[in-house]
């Protein structure tokens, strides 16, 4: 059982910048593609950036092309979101994911194990 538990949400201006951990447990974390997302208030819960077990490739959502990067720490057990430029539109709850399957997540079905969430909220 793999365990996931994010943080480094808060409230920011726009503009802004912040970086998300995701510390996890368990001896298996490099072997694990992991992916962000992110859900709103009343909307489906939606990609924005995955990473492959060994941090060689990544992906993202057009949305976060350019402003956000996705890192990780396979010594730290940690997956990173550094978060750039803030829009309110960026305001939710973000959620790290560990995929078990071979290749990059673009899909919340395509995960196994989810984190609690942490809230971003971008003011205008």
């Amino acid at each position: 059982q793999v365990q996931l538990v994010e943080s480094g949400g808060g409230l920011v201006q726009a503009g802004g910048s912040l970086r998300l951990s995701c510390a996890t447990s368990g001896p298996t974390f490099r072997s694990y593609n992991m992916g962000w997302f992110r859900q709103a208030p009343g909307k489906e819960r939606q990609f924005v950036a995955a990473i492959n077990w060994s941090g060689g490739t990544s992906d993202y959502a057009d949305s976060a092309k350019g402003r956000f990067t996705i890192s990780r720490d396979n010594a730290k057990n940690t997956v990173y979101l550094q978060m750039n430029s803030l829009k309110p539109e960026d305001t939710a709850v973000y959620y790290c994911a560990a995929r078990v399957s071979g290749g990059l997540g673009l899909d919340v079905r395509e995960y196994t194990y989810w984190g609690q969430g942490t809230q971003v909220t971008v003011s205008s």
